[in-house]
């Protein structure tokens, strides 16, 4: 039984999100929790003290959050009713990467499903705020499925890879399992921008190999001189269904000069994008 938070405004496009996490998932025995978080539109001394329960005073926002996961789940029932599917909701008093990172704990969160912002008459996919924020905070892997993409399934998985840091099995699971669901191919890009592998990248790519060895899979290296860009004009020329990174953390040095690369491709990638949190440390790892 797999755990899905899926985080919800109440909007269109939370609304495809959901339509595609029920499609994605649908052969797939599943615990869905539809999230909605709230805080007032200006903070009173009975909410500082235990939240909206102790006031005594109505509150607009509870009404509205809890209406509207009523609404939804009413929606996805009358719409899919998947009989391997269980949907549960939860109303939060709480900013939204707070409560998540406690569901995360409370409720062992597989994955998180999480749509993007539009922003209209532009082609480009421009991440809302929050999903920025879920994803550079979270500590499970989150997928983000553009506004308006519709369910297409995945037999083409693009995951792009540095091979600086060193690969465990469990971070990878999600993407792994996404692949065997499908039955779909991983193409593991790098991109090269001017040197050759050190001696412990090899070994990481190496290991990667060994990880991804029970399903089909094939290494592509190509050049480019800035990664983001390359990634984007890569998916131009080929297609594919869902791309796969890794949300690696970059020096304090290089935080300070320029955006980190996950944000920078999640502006423009148009396909469902599948973060995984990076939990290794820049070392390199020897095979046994």
């Amino acid at each position: 039984m797999k755990t899905i938070l899926i985080p919800t405004d109440f909007s269109k496009n939370a609304w495809n999100t959901i339509a595609y996490a029920m499609e994605f998932l649908k052969e797939e025995r599943c615990t869905f929790y539809f999230l909605h978080t709230y805080t007032p539109a200006f903070y009173r001394m009975d909410y500082i003290i235990g939240g909206p329960e102790f006031s005594a005073i109505p509150d607009k926002g509870v009404d509205d959050s809890v209406q509207g996961l009523e609404r939804t789940l009413e929606a996805v029932k009358a719409k899919f009713n998947n009989p391997k599917h269980i949907y549960k909701t939860i109303s939060a008093f709480n900013e939204l990467t707070d409560e998540i990172s406690d569901l995360n704990i409370k409720k062992d969160i597989d994955l998180i499903i999480m749509g993007t912002q539009g922003a209209s008459g532009v082609k480009e996919i421009f991440l809302g705020t929050n999903t920025v924020h879920v994803i550079r905070k979270s500590k499970v892997p989150v997928l983000v499925i553009p506004s308006g993409y519709s369910y297409q399934g995945i037999k083409h998985v693009l995951f792009t890879a540095d091979y600086i840091s060193d690969y465990d099995r469990n971070q990878l699971y999600v993407a792994i399992e996404i692949a065997k669901m499908y039955d779909a191919e991983i193409t593991v890009l790098h991109i090269k921008e001017e040197y050759d592998l050190t001696k412990a990248q090899e070994e990481n790519k190496a290991l990667l190999g060994l990880y991804l060895a029970q399903i089909p899979h094939v290494f592509k290296e190509e050049r480019g001189t800035y990664m983001p860009e390359a990634i984007i004009d890569y998916l131009d020329r080929n297609d594919y269904e869902l791309l796969v990174m890794m949300n690696r953390k970059h020096s304090f040095f290089e935080r300070m000069m320029k955006r980190q690369h996950v944000d920078q491709v999640g502006f423009h990638v148009q396909i469902p994008f599948l973060v995984i949190p990076d939990v290794t440390k820049n070392t390199k790892k020897s095979l046994q």
